[in-house]
């Protein structure tokens, strides 16, 4: 029986062919961004077996509390042959003692300092190309110093990632768990995104990684010039670098549980708000086709629930808008659950939908933020 059969009154025959075409999009969005890491299989991925020296990279301004916690679990990693770098930059707090009293316990350890210029006023970018001209290994792997490793083989499978023809290396970077709806709702928010920049990576159409948890070859670096064509902008060492050196063929993404990193959340909607904020002004940046694959994901959704959301007020349409809404939630369930036990966010599938109802009324907030948004010189 059709639509016009069912329900007479013409707008409500209208609200209910879009709630229809929403639901069609939000599935085909769901298949399109985040199915295939949820259904892929780890033996599947083209991992090396020949572990090469691999320098690890780990930029740092004030951070001598979580280098104090953090560094030495980078430091105990189960790997045959790596460094690691840790560029001190600018400083004013006890980093520099900090590293110093690593050092002599850890051989591999190299500390690089950047000195504070009053001319000169650089962002992260600056510090990350300072740890990548004194790595003097090929390989490279770069982790945030408020980040810890999930164990000791985190830096053995990101480096099994690399071999010829794969120069990128994506890993998830997570966060802590916390019993507050504001952690659970930072922590699906950066669950979804890894999920869909994953999924891209694993297909073969790769477009953002988070410096959190990258790695890449120090000559793919120098071969695309770095961070020049967009060394302007404070933001971008990961996400602009990776979509503007990723094609079909380079890029792996690693998986494993035991290779995730951690670090804590905002406990703040306000510090939350501009931390998105800051991540948003690199999006105006990236390729036509991710500006495209990512307002999809977006249009999908608010098509969907505005669309749905008028049906319920009318007796003739509210049975199809809870058929539609219970649809869509169980195939989202199968999704994201599937994606949530691979990446080890096992807490939030079963409210995933009332997660993303309110990301959609929180993302315009983080949009009108990054218009007012005064960006610093140095974050992460």
């Amino acid at each position: 029986m059709l639509i016009s059969e069912l329900i007479t009154e013409p707008w409500l025959q209208v609200a209910s062919l879009i709630a229809l075409i929403g639901f069609v999009l939000i599935i085909l969005n769901y298949i399109l961004n985040y199915w295939t890491l949820a259904f892929f299989k780890s033996s599947h991925l083209a991992t090396n077996s020949n572990l090469e020296p691999v320098s690890v990279i780990i930029c740092a301004k004030n951070e001598d509390e979580n280098l104090t916690e953090f560094l030495p679990k980078v430091l105990q990693q189960d790997y045959p042959n790596f460094e690691v770098i840790v560029v001190n930059d600018c400083s004013y707090d006890n980093t520099e003692n900090v590293i110093d009293e690593f050092t002599q316990i850890f051989p591999n350890l190299k500390k690089v300092t950047i000195k504070e210029d009053g001319y000169y006023k650089h962002g992260k970018k600056f510090a990350v190309l300072v740890g990548i001209k004194a790595a003097q290994y090929e390989n490279m792997v770069f982790m945030d110093a408020d980040c810890y490793p999930s164990s000791d083989q985190w830096l053995k499978e990101m480096a099994r990632g690399f071999n010829k023809e794969r120069e990128v290396v994506l890993g998830y970077g997570a966060y802590e768990k916390q019993d507050t709806f504001l952690n659970k709702l930072i922590r699906f928010d950066t669950f979804m995104i890894a999920v869909q920049y994953l999924s891209s990576a694993l297909k073969g159409k790769a477009y953002m990684g988070v410096g959190r948890n990258l790695g890449y070859k120090k000559d793919l670096f120098y071969r695309n010039k770095g961070f020049s064509s967009h060394y302007h902008i404070n933001s971008g060492d990961d996400d602009l670098f990776v979509n503007q050196v990723a094609n079909e063929t380079n890029v792996n993404a690693c998986i494993q549980q035991t290779a995730f990193t951690y670090s804590k959340a905002k406990t703040d909607f306000r510090g939350w708000k501009l931390q998105k904020a800051r991540h948003l002004t690199t999006s105006p940046f990236y390729s036509s086709s991710t500006k495209t694959k990512i307002g999809f994901n977006y249009f999908s959704q608010y098509l969907f629930w505005l669309s749905l959301l008028p049906l319920f007020f009318s007796i003739n349409t509210a049975i199809l808008a809870a058929g539609l809404l219970l649809l869509k939630v169980i195939f989202q369930w199968l999704v994201i659950r599937k994606a949530a036990i691979k990446l080890n966010e096992p807490d939030l599938w079963a409210m995933s939908f009332i997660y993303e109802l309110f990301l959609l009324f929180i993302y315009p907030i983080f949009h009108l933020a990054k218009a007012f948004y005064k960006p610093n010189t140095w974050t992460n």
